[in-house]
């Protein structure tokens, strides 16, 4: 076990009430999730980490010998019941204890204890702050990555220029993506998106009055495909759309986007029930994954 990490970095995100009755913060808690710090302390054991060593941490301690943590599979829901308790589980594993997550407390604190095994060390050239972001990143490698398994030369669509849709395209793009396209709702968003890692963007106008979400969300697709230049198929269509919003017209929009045949992977998480255009679905042969967290090998 590395002992103490110290001089913690990195955002930080609570959620007091997921659904009413399933999940409240009940005490005070110490927050904190994507950390970097520096080693304090380390046990007898531990060979690869000095104290004063830089790491970047991974927040979810599981049990490490259960089969889905032998699988690498520890961060996934076990059961559907646990979409309303985003936060805790049930997980694959069902020993966790994630980081800002009663009861445990987060890393946002002066001395933070971690198992050795999720502490990574930082190169000279990554600096603390940078070694905060490795975590969300490791979001945006899984769900673009390991589950839409991008491709050079693909089309890919993001919704949301938040940090994890960033760094989605970011992934996007650093696998070889032909195209990024960062959809979001306000102008500043999508202008850094377009100086980051977007080659294109797009802000979808409002909702006229007395229209339903679904046909807005059909309108919205039908006006990115126009100005675009997005084709339904072939080459010019979008291989794969990336939903880090979890807003129901974007997820709706998103299946409306995506080329027949294409990939669409949930990565946002908002109302716990949307309403989805099944039947497209069906007749495109979309493929559906969800994405939670991340997984072995990621941070």
């Amino acid at each position: 076990m590395v002992g103490l990490v110290r001089r913690l970095y990195g955002p930080f995100t609570v959620i007091k009430r997921l659904v009413p009755g399933d999940f409240i913060v009940e005490k005070p808690m110490v927050l904190g999730h994507e950390s970097a710090g520096i080693v304090y302390k380390v046990g007898s054991k531990v060979k690869h980490l000095k104290p004063g060593a830089r790491v970047a941490m991974e927040p979810g301690a599981t049990c490490r010998v259960c089969e889905p943590c032998k699988h690498g599979r520890y961060e996934v829901l076990r059961t559907f019941e646990g979409l309303y308790n985003i936060l805790t589980g049930p997980q694959l594993c069902a020993d966790i204890e994630f980081a800002a997550t009663p009861p445990y407390d987060g890393t946002l604190a002066r001395y933070y204890r971690v198992p050795a095994d999720l502490a990574y060390e930082l190169p000279e050239t990554l600096s603390l702050e940078d070694g905060a972001m490795m975590e969300p990143l490791a979001v945006g490698i899984h769900s673009v990555s390991n589950l839409a398994q991008v491709r050079a030369n693909q089309v890919v669509a993001v919704f949301g220029a938040g940090p994890v849709g960033l760094l989605c395209m970011a992934v996007a793009k650093a696998l070889g993506a032909r195209r990024v396209i960062g959809i979001d709702i306000q102008q500043s968003r999508l202008d850094f998106a377009k100086s980051y890692a977007a080659n294109d963007v797009f802000m979808p106008g409002p909702l006229k009055e007395g229209e339903k979400r679904m046909d807005y969300s059909r309108r919205t697709a039908q006006e990115m495909k126009e100005k675009l230049n997005i084709a339904d198929a072939g080459p010019d269509g979008v291989d794969v759309v990336i939903e880090a919003t979890g807003a129901e017209v974007c997820i709706q929009t998103g299946y409306f986007l995506a080329k027949s045949g294409g990939m669409f992977v949930q990565v946002g998480m908002g109302s716990p029930e949307v309403q989805v255009p099944i039947t497209l679905i069906l007749v495109k042969e979309l493929v559906v994954k969800g994405s939670f967290r991340y997984g072995i090998n990621q941070i």
